[in-house]
């Protein structure tokens, strides 16, 4: 039987890049991108928030998880913009990836926790936004090795 460890770092599903969108400025529509350079210790290039220190550099949302909030706000969809995450990812699981590093298409993200909602899903989900985005808002991360991630580009647990 396997320790509670052993099942903790067993992860050997690899993640997709669906979209990649930037926040130019606070308030301001989300640019969806192709590709984006993410810096190391700064984020990523066009984000409102390159150039800031601290473990919010990069957020990364489950697209799985976008079904599960529409139908919580009773909303036919509910897009990656809308939700103002950085990185829309599907086939692995987000959570289980918190306090670990990873490899999202060609840099390198440490997971350094949840990306809790704020009171705007209100404004953008309607009435019981906030609440529809409770544990499903994706992680937040930071850059420690740089590189272009690109839509379609693998994610994956970086072991050791």
């Amino acid at each position: 039987m396997k320790t509670m460890q052993q099942l903790l770092d067993t992860l050997p599903q690899q993640g997709k890049v669906g979209w990649v969108g930037l926040r130019p400025a606070r308030r301001a529509e989300m640019i969806p991108v192709n590709e984006v350079l993410a810096n190391t210790g700064s984020g990523l290039q066009g984000d409102r928030y390159k150039g800031r220190t601290g473990d919010r550099q990069v957020t990364l949302i489950q697209a799985e998880h976008l079904p599960v909030i529409a139908a919580c706000v009773g909303l036919p969809v509910v897009t990656p913009g809308q939700l103002r995450r950085n990185i829309l990812v599907s086939g692995i699981n987000l959570l289980a990836l918190k306090n670990r590093t990873i490899a999202v298409a060609g840099a390198v993200l440490e997971v350094t926790g949840l990306c809790h909602p704020c009171s705007r899903m209100e404004e953008v989900l309607g009435s019981g936004g906030y609440n529809a985005m409770r544990g499903h808002g994706g992680v937040t991360a930071r850059v420690i090795e740089g590189g272009v991630i690109t839509v379609g580009g693998p994610v994956v647990a970086v072991v050791g």
